[in-house]
């Protein structure tokens, strides 16, 4: 008797329980709702002052002309001398595109992944997904998730956008080039253009899960080729992003990836050359 009257409150207690957990959900379901419909994603705030202005971009057949490309010179993570410069490519002439990776320093399976374009007469030119930060703003993957940032298409010279993270952020950077037919480059990249000039008109919410630096790679590849990269969890804990792309035959695999990863670690070379203005070629062994 004792244990059937256990085994009722037992019962009894798991219900309530999944009660409870059902309208908890309920609650949020509910709450995410009205802060979608509530919370909108403005172009107008109180930036941080190395996102503070858009790229964009006019596109003339091959012509691209690229608007506020940023070359900050920095003196720490937090202190740097604002710049930006225009240029025009002709879409012809771009010859390589490579994938950059930086694993965070002390958060396991954290890392932010961007792409970098090169063009004939060693010109490179970077495009890096981010959260637009507003003055006295950090990145949390929690509030990302909440509608807290805006999402930024960074345009930068490589001695900004790189630099920044091997010599000043200190965190390790591997630099690979990727394998893609020369009309997959363009129109990836063109994509990606498209995208930036789609963000100063109406701006979008960055999304830790949905919407983040990793997920708008794939999409942009996945839109030229759909089905080329398939859902992995590297989407969300991207460290291993390099992993994956060497696994899908992106990168070079005719070595073992370690060896691989190793050759690519660009670090070394950006510290040596940090000065150098062929500082893009210098990294790459040239």
């Amino acid at each position: 008797m004792a244990g059937t009257s256990f085994m009722i409150m037992i019962k009894k207690y798991l219900k309530l329980f999944g009660k409870i957990l059902a309208i908890i959900f309920t609650v949020s379901v509910i709450a995410y709702i009205i802060l979608v419909i509530v919370v909108r994603p403005s172009n107008d705030r109180d930036w941080m002052l190395d996102q503070a202005v858009l790229p964009y971009v006019d596109i003339d057949g091959n012509r691209i002309a690229i608007h506020n490309i940023r070359n900050f010179t920095y003196q720490s993570t937090s202190e740097y001398t604002p710049n930006y410069y225009d240029a025009t490519f002709d879409l012809e002439k771009l010859r390589n595109i490579y994938f950059i990776v930086e694993p965070f320093s002390g958060y396991k399976g954290a890392a932010h992944t961007f792409l970098s374009f090169e063009f004939d007469g060693d010109r490179f030119v970077s495009i890096s997904i981010e959260i637009r930060k507003e003055k006295a703003e950090s990145f949390s993957a929690v509030k990302g998730v909440f509608r807290k940032y805006e999402l930024m298409y960074v345009i930068a010279d490589e001695r900004d956008v790189i630099k920044l993270r091997s010599n000043y952020r200190h965190d390790l950077v591997y630099l690979y080039p990727l394998k893609a037919t020369p009309e997959k480059m363009r129109a990836v990249f063109v994509d990606m253009l498209l995208r930036v000039n789609k963000l100063k008109a109406k701006p979008e919410f960055y999304n830790t899960i949905t919407n983040n630096c990793t997920t708008n790679i794939t999409s942009h590849v996945n839109k030229i080729t759909p089905g080329r990269v398939p859902w992995d969890i590297t989407f969300l804990l991207p460290e291993n992003a390099d992993k994956y792309a060497y696994d899908l035959g992106f990168i070079d695999n005719t070595l073992p990836f370690e060896e691989t990863r190793a050759a690519h670690l660009i670090n070394e070379l950006a510290e040596k050359f940090a000065d150098s203005l062929d500082f893009s070629l210098k990294i790459r062994g040239r």
